[in-house]
Formats: structure tokens, sequence, C-alpha cells
């Protein structure tokens, strides 16, 4: 029960703002990522994604362990992974 209700009268009462403002209820909107990137991760994804381009590699896609799997695969057979000429 909020301190308004306690103080002012136990019930609901309708059009009360004090109680109405302490039927509230606070989420995590934007804050919660659900698997969505911040704003910084993405921007490392995609630097790393351009760095590896530069290097002549195309993964699959910008995610990190697309990038991370092409640039391991470009190092061990010293070919540049091109994730285009793969066919699904």
């Amino acid at each position: 029960m909020s301190l308004h209700r306690i103080q002012k009268h136990p019930e609901y009462v309708e059009g009360c703002f004090g109680c109405k403002i302490g039927e509230l209820e606070i989420s995590t909107g934007a804050a919660s990522s659900n698997g969505i990137p911040t704003a910084k991760a993405h921007d490392k994804e995609l630097g790393s994604y351009y760095a590896a381009v530069r290097q002549g590699i195309e993964p699959i896609s910008t995610k990190q362990k697309d990038i991370d799997a092409a640039v391991k695969f470009s190092n061990e057979t010293g070919k540049a992974f091109d994730g285009n000429k793969l066919s699904v």
C-alpha cells in the first residue's frame, strides 16, 4: 500500500491523483534488451565487420560470432572467407 493511502484514505478513490500515482508500476522499458545489442555493442560489431571487410574477408552477417568465424577460417586457410558465395 502506498504512503498516500496509508496517510489519507485506505481505499482507492477514483479521480484521486495520489491513488492513481500509487498504482503505477515501473517497467524496464527500453533498458530491457531482449537480445537487441546496445549502441555501444552494435558499434563494436560494425567496427569488427568493417575491419574484416578491409582485409578482404566477407562474413555471412554483421553478428560478432559470424565475423569471428570468418576471420578464424581465413587465418587457418590462408584464404579470405567469402560468405556471399555460400549457398543456403
